[in-house]
């Protein structure tokens, strides 16, 4: 391990959290180094000389030889958390790994909703975590979603041009396949490129369209396949491969 790293960057590849992540983590005031609160997540640390710690708790940063790195595919159900804690106590996508896992300190990349499910993907790789969270990267992520309401022809041309969402927040353009459309409901398949915190579900209120449910089935080269909600598998070195060259 370089004896000199970005903070933010020590806290990815400790698998405390992703490298975003760890920003805001040094932003709240809940990283110290040598017992002093971290300004900036930026400056530099020496692994093997200084002491880190995130809400008071050590944090151990292993040499490249000692790290054991894991990448595992979720299909995350509905009323579980993406996050690493909860004050409400409820149930977190980590608590759904096996002990023997646990260990290694995963932690989700990027985020799924409560209400939501699908393809979630785990790792405490935070270089891989930040690049594919990056905004630069585009990664897309496709989703199967269930509506009631009326997706007339001006309504689906709305979002594949890029709306703007009523909090101001401009988006891509989102691409939308119709796959099936009933009397009461409408089922569509939606490809996003942007990483905004609840964009179906807002896009759809914006739009006077009720989500009925909300699955990832596709991120990236990733595909959630038969995962039943609730499972998950290792990824399979090639799968890894392809995320690296994205």
């Amino acid at each position: 391990m370089s004896p000199n790293l970005r903070l933010n960057k020590a806290l990815a590849r400790a698998g405390v959290c992703s490298r975003r992540k760890a920003d805001d983590l040094v932003f709240s005031g809940r990283v110290k180094v040598n017992e002093e609160v971290a300004q900036e997540p930026g400056s530099r640390v020496d692994p093997e000389r200084d002491k880190i710690s995130v809400d008071d708790r050590p944090v151990r940063l292993l040499p490249d030889e000692e790290r054991r790195l894991a990448y595992v595919m979720m299909n995350k159900p509905v009323q579980v958390v993406t996050t690493m804690s909860d004050p409400g106590g409820r149930v977190k996508v980590t608590d759904l790994l096996p002990d023997s896992l646990r260990y290694l300190r995963l932690f989700p990349v990027g985020r799924l909703d409560y209400f939501s499910q699908g393809l979630l993907i785990l790792t405490n790789d935070g270089d891989l975590a930040h690049r594919l969270t990056h905004p630069s990267r585009k990664t897309p992520k496709v989703y199967r979603v269930k509506m009631r309401g009326e997706l007339s022809k001006k309504k689906l041309q709305v979002m594949r041009q890029g709306m703007e969402l009523s909090e101001g927040e401009k988006l891509a353009p989102v691409e939308v396949k119709i796959l099936q459309q009933t009397r009461n409901s409408i089922l569509a398949e939606m490809t996003l490129v942007q990483g905004i915190n609840r964009q179906i579900r807002r896009m759809c209120r914006d739009l006077d369209l009720v989500v009925l449910s909300l699955v990832r089935i596709r991120q990236g080269s990733l595909a959630l396949g038969d995962l039943k909600p609730g499972e998950w598998r290792y990824l399979e070195p090639g799968e890894v491969s392809s995320l690296k060259k994205m």
